[in-house]
């Protein structure tokens, strides 16, 4: 027999015992998949955005499998998918409030000051991981647009130097929060449109000095308002969503006139 056909043998035992091993190996160590996981992803839409909290649908689907993350957990996917996940883990969805994008910053171009026209890269992450200052407000918008770029539902434009979102294209995955450097995106409820389009926590005095209508933390809205929904933290207004009963009373009030006014009366 010659060396060729003796190395060819030789080398299909060996792959054969690998193979073999390999399968014995497969089925020793084998993880059992809950069959219920494989029904959520497919009920999921797919997004892969994070918004639920963990790294994408596959690793959602494990979790509500295992009962660690709620059937309600997915915001793309609303009340249906909540439904079709309740179903599959043999509960009830309950309530699911819609929630929608909201940026906390009313500073456009004709009521704040620059400092300069600002000639670089188009991204506000890249502008301040520079330490750059290109406008006055240390807190405001930086209008370059990184929350549009991570925006997959085009629910976001800039206009007037200050990033806008359309409710009505939102979806609430939490992308643009977590992009925008300067933490002005948060998450509110959909029907809420009492809110307070600030970010400055600076005195009232330096305020005034940079934005025509930023917040001064004067507490006119929260002595106003009869639910209490409103408390002055650091020189800046904020709303409790759950108590508001967006009245309007604050609205009116506002010397600044930073807070929206709801629908009612827009």
């Amino acid at each position: 027999m010659s060396i060729i056909v003796i190395t060819t043998i030789v080398i299909a035992l060996i792959g054969l015992l690998v193979g073999a091993g390999l399968v014995f190996a497969g089925e020793k160590f084998k993880v059992e998949t809950d069959p219920r996981e494989s029904a959520i992803r497919d009920a999921l839409p797919g997004n892969n955005c994070g918004g639920c909290g963990y790294a994408g649908c596959d690793a959602m689907a494990a979790a509500v499998a295992k009962g660690e993350a709620p059937v309600t957990g997915c915001p793309v996917g609303g009340k249906d998918v909540a439904e079709k996940l309740a179903a599959v883990m043999g509960t009830e969805a309950g309530k699911m409030e819609r929630k929608v994008a909201f940026v906390k910053c009313k500073g456009t171009c004709d009521v704040t000051k620059n400092q300069g026209n600002y000639v670089g890269e188009q991204d506000c992450r890249s502008v301040v991981l520079g330490g750059l200052n290109i406008a006055d407000c240390g807190y405001g918008c930086l209008g370059l647009g990184s929350c549009v770029t991570a925006c997959p539902e085009q629910a976001i434009t800039v206009k007037n130097g200050v990033a806008v979102v359309n409710r009505s294209r939102c979806i609430a995955c939490g992308l643009c929060v977590r992009t925008c450097p300067r933490g002005l995106i948060e998450l509110i409820p959909a029907d809420q449109f009492v809110t307070v389009q600030c970010s400055n926590r600076d005195r009232g005095v330096t305020v005034k000095q940079v934005c025509a209508v930023g917040c001064i933390g004067c507490s006119i809205c929260a002595r106003q308002c009869e639910a209490d929904a409103i408390v002055v933290d650091g020189s800046l207004a904020h709303i409790n969503y759950d108590a508001c009963t967006q009245c309007g009373k604050c609205v009116e009030k506002c010397p600044m006139k930073v807070i929206t006014p709801p629908r009612s009366v827009r």
